[in-house]
This record gives C-alpha cells, structure tokens and sequence, in this order.
C-alpha cells in the first residue's frame, strides 16, 4: 500500500514538472508535492529559469501544513546557492520529516550532497521512486549537466517512401496540420533549432513558434559557406537577435549584419564539424537542439552518431523519385544500421508518429 502512495504522489510531482517544458532552460524540470496524513497539503512546480524551485512553491502552497509531513519531488533537492537559495534549508525550516525523490542529481554542486545533508538532519530521505519516468522526463538536463552538450532532437516528416520532397524540390504539405502543431510544440520546447543551408534556401522557414503558445527558440543555419540575402526571414525577422549563423572561413565575408550572431568554425572534409558545433551550443547554454533538416543535415548527424532522439512524421503518401530523407550513413550490412531503443508509433491526426532513441554498434 505505501508503495503504490508513492507512486501516486510521486507521479502527480512529475505531471506538475512537466508544465515548466520550454521555460526552464537550463535548469530541470521539477515538480513537488507535500503529503500530511495522507493528503496533498501543498504542491508547485518549477515554472521560469531565475523563478522558485519547485519544492519552495510546494512550501509557500502548504505554509504551516507542512510541518511532520512528507516531500515528495523528482529530483534530488538542491543543496547550494545559486540563482535561488538552497531547498535543503527551506525544508529543515518547514518541520518536514521525509524526503522522497526519483533521481540523484548529477549536477555536481549536488550530486548525493542534498540527501546527506538531510539525513544528518535527522530527515528521512528515500529515492528511486519512478525513477525511470523521472529520468525520461529530464533527459535533456542530464545529458546537458553530465556532458555539457546539448540533447539532440532529430524531427523529419517524409512520404511512405522515404522522401522529404519531391525531385523539384516541393515539400510543403508532406504532414497534416496536427502534426505541424507537434513540430511547433517541439520548437516551443528547446533551446534552438537547425537547419542547413539547402533547407535556407529551398523553404526560406522563419523557425519560429506560430501554431502553440510558447517562446521561438535560437534559430540555427549549418553551412560552410554562405551568402546574406536581406529576402530571407531569418536575416530579414531577426530583431530578437536570436539567429545564429554557423560558418566555415569562406563563408564570413559574405555575412553583413550587426544583428547575427556569428560562430566561426573549423570546416572539414565535408562541411562544418558538427561535433565542435554542439559544444560550441554547449558552451553558449543551449542544452536542447532540434534539427529540421534538411536531407544532409539529417544523414551528417546520424552518420556521426549525434542524435539522442529521433521523430519521424511519416505522411500517407507516395512520392517515388525524390529527395530522400536521410542519405548514406555508411550502412553497407544490416547489422551496422541504426536501431532503435524505446520504439515508438503513434497516430498524429492523419499521419504517423514514431519516435525512439537511435543506437549503433
């Protein structure tokens, strides 16, 4: 029985972290809830980056409720100072007498320290409670706090056949309208967006949100050579200074406007090295990135093995001879393509949605 309350409440802590998705950046997302005698006494959440954290939104929601009751939250209870105090002394302060939480928190000004503290507090402290659901759910914090790269989103809509356009180059319409609205939510949830320089020029995108509430993300062009054209949204629409130009030497010259943002990088054989973009991203606190193509784009960041999860909006729809959406990856026997961890299929209005995390051996 005790079991199955923790879960209760515990899930109810992580459907409360979930409503700070795309405001939290890069902080993670937490949800917190306090029980006394059974019942929910106090809950919040973490809704801004800069704003409370969630277990000190659940205090102020139970005020003296709060005393001899227990917390629970999905990640393990900051111990430090930062933007914000340390929830470790709100909660002595409270009177709480346990703690639960999902996950460690592999930021290591934390990192076990939080739950120490308590314990010598005289606190009880217990983890591990959905922890799987609780790891899912912050996947983006914890590749970005463990490696100090961005978690990688790769989304690509494409025929039943394999095509993100026909051989003219005509792609506007391959998804429906349900699922042009998850691809805003996705934008509306990172930090930034990419695309390559054929997909500049062949669909002028603006890349940002429109369909769902939300805030644009940086928006991203990949090319090792480029030429500013003053007719193209993301040069024309940038008064929020949010566009990023990526660019190889040969391409700066070319570049004429005080409001980009410029990263100049080191060209390979084939193009910019993406692996020095993203710690490039890293480095500039982008801790989630979501490549929309095109074609090339696509097939360099699963070649290098780059892409932690993989959508694919898969429309009803031959196209025969067009452009593909991934190109070759080196794949030359079955077993050394990619497979797919956490499988996933579902229907997005009269499309198909998969979704997985791509693993090669």
């Amino acid at each position: 029985m005790a079991e199955r309350a923790d879960e209760r409440f515990m899930r109810k802590a992580l459907d409360l972290a979930r409503r700070g998705q795309g405001a939290t950046s890069p902080n993670p997302l937490v949800g917190a809830v306090i029980v006394n005698k059974g019942k929910i006494v106090g809950q919040g959440y973490h809704k801004r980056v800069g704003g409370a954290h969630a277990e000190i939104e659940a205090l102020r929601s139970a005020r003296e409720n709060a005393r001899g009751g227990t917390l629970y939250v999905n990640l393990e209870p900051c111990c430090h100072y930062g933007r914000t105090n340390p929830c470790t002394d709100a909660i002595l302060e409270a009177g709480l007498k346990e703690v639960v939480y999902a996950i460690t928190d592999p930021n290591r000004r934390v990192n076990g320290q939080g739950a120490r503290l308590l314990k010598k507090a005289g606190v009880t402290v217990r983890s591990g409670v959905l922890a799987e659901q609780a790891d899912e759910l912050n996947e983006v914090y914890l590749k970005y706090i463990r490696t100090g790269l961005p978690f990688v989103i790769l989304k690509t809509a494409q025929s039943l056949d394999g095509r993100i356009a026909t051989i003219t180059g005509d792609s506007r319409g391959i998804s429906g309208e349900t699922a042009r609205r998850f691809a805003h939510q996705l934008r509306a949830d990172v930090d930034a967006v990419a695309i390559g320089a054929g997909t500049l020029r062949a669909d002028n995108p603006q890349l940002t949100v429109r369909m769902v509430a939300g805030r644009s993300p940086y928006r991203i062009i990949i090319a090792r050579n480029i030429r500013y054209s003053p007719s193209l949204h993301l040069f024309a629409n940038n008064q929020d200074g949010k566009t990023i130009v990526v660019t190889g030497e040969e391409g700066l010259a070319r570049l004429r406007s005080k409001d980009l943002i410029v990263w100049r990088m080191k060209s390979g054989r084939t193009g910019v090295v993406l692996k020095e973009v993203l710690k490039r991203a890293g480095d500039f606190q982008i801790s989630s990135l979501l490549v929309e193509g095109g074609g090339r784009l696509a097939t360099s960041f699963l070649k290098e093995q780059l892409v932690d999860k993989h959508f694919v909006v898969i429309a009803p729809m031959t196209i025969g001879h067009g452009i593909d959406s991934v190109g070759d990856i080196g794949v030359r026997k079955l077993r050394e393509s990619i497979k797919y961890r956490s499988p996933n299929f579902a229907i997005c209005g009269g499309d198909l949605l998969f979704s997985g995390y791509p693993v090669r051996r």
